[in-house]
């Protein structure tokens, strides 16, 4: 997803050709997916059914003129219907437009504070609980229209009151609810070249068209002369200003939500489309204004019309702003074909869109994610409270869950078997309110025993510190000793220096590369075996003291002494693991006059056994560098890298290796460093003990060449090179993961 917030961006208008080919189409299907819901919520809000209509016109003309989004379709949406029509009852349908110009003012204060992303950090749990709840509400009052009565004015009268009216049902009205839903619910499974036609509109036109002929009665919109005769110009309520206050802010809220989440689903769709989220809802604000002062519906960015238009082909603004021109057309012309429409076919389209609030995703997603509690708690007070309240519950739960995880903590004390120690882990963030955790894990530690504590915590308060120190100081009093080793983010030591603070991972990371990079003021190996006895020497113990009599290898490991490789660390290997020769070059004297390679040899395949042998060179190599230049002045390094000329000689003529390196990129000396690496390999072929060792226990050769520059690790074959990763390996006998033992050559 892309979204940008740059206010300077701005979105054109396309060219005439542009717009008929793309535009045009789309905004005909936009109309058409829009019009009935309009008319629909309209309804079920209690509101005038033109006030739906010029919602529709006002969020295609104005929202999509002055809104940041290209490509998103505003308008009435069934997640406002509850609360609209709660302020209708409460209120009045003048008082509700004026309710709903103070929204559109505090939209316009959203955008200019900015606040556009700043709405994203609601809970989505909360967001999906309010809008399932919105759903189940929709659902349940529209069922009692499509049964052929009222919707009611709370959830727990429709539940009550359902037995009631299913004894008097209507059958006409219920045929016709049953056939718009059946038609939504199946419109999925027709041909894609029918399902062009959007399904609210069929199933709106059967519905309407069966009730012409059905020998039956069924309840229709009803209009007192002109379509427009029903509206009210905003007014100002009589009291209850906390009240209208409220539910102006609700209105806010939630339509801003529904319109941030569909710019997240069409910036998903079409990322080259960004959207400005502040000028957004400052659009969204004026748009909310002029509908309420002309008597519509409050609007929002409908998340089902804008991934419609997107679908649909549209390429800019063209689109949204003449599906607004489309409904109004229809608003003026066609009036009399509203009066025909049947309440019961756009209860069963209320249905069908409030329960598709209510997503299997959303709830599988808040139960693996743990929060379920928050999610079902906002579903219920939404349905049996209001939206507002139902919003405040979500958030506070999810505030409190987040809470219980920020400040958990792992507390566990426990012997370590065959060693007569105990270990006491302390995992998470070790507050005050640990403390009884705390005291009642460390009584459980036996007065005289020999103690690790294990503290891998980002976060430590002086509370806690002080009663481990105090636990501490009378442990050793009474016999025992106790050995702090602190693995994560924060150390005791810094509270000495001021008040307590959340540690970063990277202190971590820093914590075991620190050696690498301090400065001559500090005896960097001193200051290196300190950290290792503070924070990894009690990790490498238990592995360490099965290793005590004897070492068992994979892998005689062959390389340069250069500093920046490190043998167990490009292999992910650990303390037995290999046995490493280092000289200048990672050179092996053909002729065997170096007593050193040569004991490195005998010792490790006849005397350890090791199952391969490998050679690893690396970019950037000094002695490459000195025996490709051929400048070395000093006798001894010269007599040394008298055993490279041979590499030399082969790459001037062309190795294979080097021919793959400088296809990769590498330069000659790096090219020269990886061919030194398989010429190596073949020396090591010829020696009678590597002979006889591959012949009689098929020990493995391999060549590896370790790039500094962007810490891979590259394989050397007799002819040419290639990358290593899990998947070729896993094709490969002999290989063990995270352990070298055979990279066949």
């Amino acid at each position: 997803m892309s979204i940008d917030t740059d206010p300077a961006r701005r979105t054109s208008l396309p060219g005439l050709a542009a717009l008929l080919r793309h535009d045009l189409p789309a905004s005909i299907v936009v109309f058409l997916v829009a019009l009935p819901l309009s008319i629909g919520i309209a309804v079920a809000a209690g509101a005038p059914v033109a006030a739906g209509l010029i919602a529709a016109a006002v969020g295609g003309l104005v929202a999509g003129l002055l809104g940041g989004s290209a490509l998103q379709v505003s308008g009435p949406t069934a997640s406002l219907t509850v609360v609209v029509a709660e302020s209708i009852h409460q209120f009045g349908w003048a008082a509700t437009c004026f309710i709903t110009v103070g929204a559109g003012v505090l939209q316009i204060l959203f955008g200019f504070g900015r606040l556009g992303r700043g709405a994203l950090a609601i809970a989505p749990v909360v967001v999906h609980g309010m809008l399932a709840g919105i759903g189940v509400v929709i659902a349940l009052q529209q069922l009692h229209v499509l049964l052929g009565g009222e919707s009611l004015s709370s959830s727990w009268e429709s539940i009550v009151q359902l037995p009631h009216q299913l004894m008097s049902v209507s059958g006409g009205d219920a045929v016709l609810g049953g056939v718009v839903i059946a038609i939504m619910l199946g419109w999925r499974y027709l041909p894609a070249a029918l399902r062009l036609v959007p399904a609210p509109l069929v199933a709106v036109v059967v519905a309407t068209g069966l009730a012409l002929v059905l020998p039956t009665t069924v309840q229709r919109i009803t209009l007192q002369g002109s379509l427009f005769d029903d509206l009210a110009l905003p007014s100002l309520p009589h009291g209850g200003w906390v009240a209208i206050g409220l539910t102006m802010v609700t209105i806010a809220l939630i339509a801003s939500v529904e319109t941030l989440l569909s710019a997240v689903a069409v910036g998903r769709m079409r990322p080259e489309r960004r959207t400005d989220l502040d000028r957004e809802l400052m659009g969204q604000g004026v748009a909310n204004m002029t509908s309420g002062l002309l008597g519509g519906l409050p609007i929002a960015a409908v998340i089902v019309r804008s991934v419609t238009n997107v679908k649909a082909g549209a390429r800019s603004k063209a689109s949204t702003m003449l599906h607004g021109v489309w409904v109004l057309i229809f608003a003026v012309a066609l009036v009399g074909v509203v009066q025909q429409i049947p309440k019961a076919a756009l209860a069963g389209l209320l249905i069908v869109i409030g329960m598709g609030l209510v997503k299997l995703a959303h709830i599988r997603s808040a139960r693996r994610t743990g929060d379920l509690i928050v999610y079902a708690a906002t579903v219920l007070v939404v349905v049996f409270g209001n939206l507002l309240l139902g919003m405040l519950v979500g958030l506070v739960l999810a505030f409190a869950l987040l809470l219980w995880r920020v400040v958990r903590v792992v507390i566990v004390a426990r012997p370590v078997p065959g060693t007569g120690r105990w270990l006491v882990a302390i995992d998470g963030t070790c507050t005050f309110l640990a403390l009884p955790r705390l005291s009642a894990e460390l009584a459980r530690v036996p007065a005289t025993a020999t103690v690790t504590v294990e503290m891998t915590v980002d976060f430590l308060d002086h509370a806690a510190s002080d009663a481990l120190h105090e636990w501490a100081k009378q442990h050793e009093m009474g016999g025992g000793t106790v050995e702090f080793v602190e693995m994560g983010a924060v150390r005791i030591a810094d509270l000495a220096a001021g008040p307590p603070a959340r540690g970063h991972a990277r202190r971590m990371l820093d914590e075991v590369l620190g050696p690498w990079r301090r400065s001559a003021r500090v005896d960097p190996i001193v200051a290196g075996v300190a950290a290792y006895h503070r924070s990894h020497a009690h990790l490498v113990r238990p592995h360490l003291g099965e290793l005590r009599d004897a070492q068992n290898p994979d892998a005689l490991f062959l390389t340069c002494a250069d500093s920046r490789i490190v043998p167990n660390v490009i292999t992910s290997s650990g303390p037995g693991d290999l046995f490493t020769v280092r000289n200048i070059g990672n050179l092996i004297p053909a002729d065997g006059r170096d007593t050193s390679v040569e004991a490195a040899l005998v010792y490790a395949l006849d005397k350890l056994r090791v199952r391969s042998v490998v050679v690893c060179g690396h970019s950037g190599c000094g002695a490459m560098a000195a025996l490709f230049h051929g400048d070395v002045t000093d006798s001894g390094l010269r007599d040394w890298l008298a055993h490279g000329r041979p590499t030399l000689e082969r790459f001037r003529r062309g190795h294979p290796v080097a021919v793959a390196a400088a296809a990769g990129g590498f330069g000659e000396i790096d090219q020269l460093g990886m061919v030194n690496v398989a010429v190596q390999l073949e020396t090591l072929a010829r020696h009678p003990v590597v002979c006889r060792a591959v012949l009689e226990r098929r020990v493995a050769l391999s060549g590896l060449f370790f790039d500094i520059a962007t810490a891979r690790v590259i394989e050397i074959r007799v002819d040419g090179i290639a990358e290593i990763d899990d998947v070729a390996l896993a094709a490969r006998p002999g290989v063990a993961h995270g352990r070298v033992t055979a990279l066949p050559v």
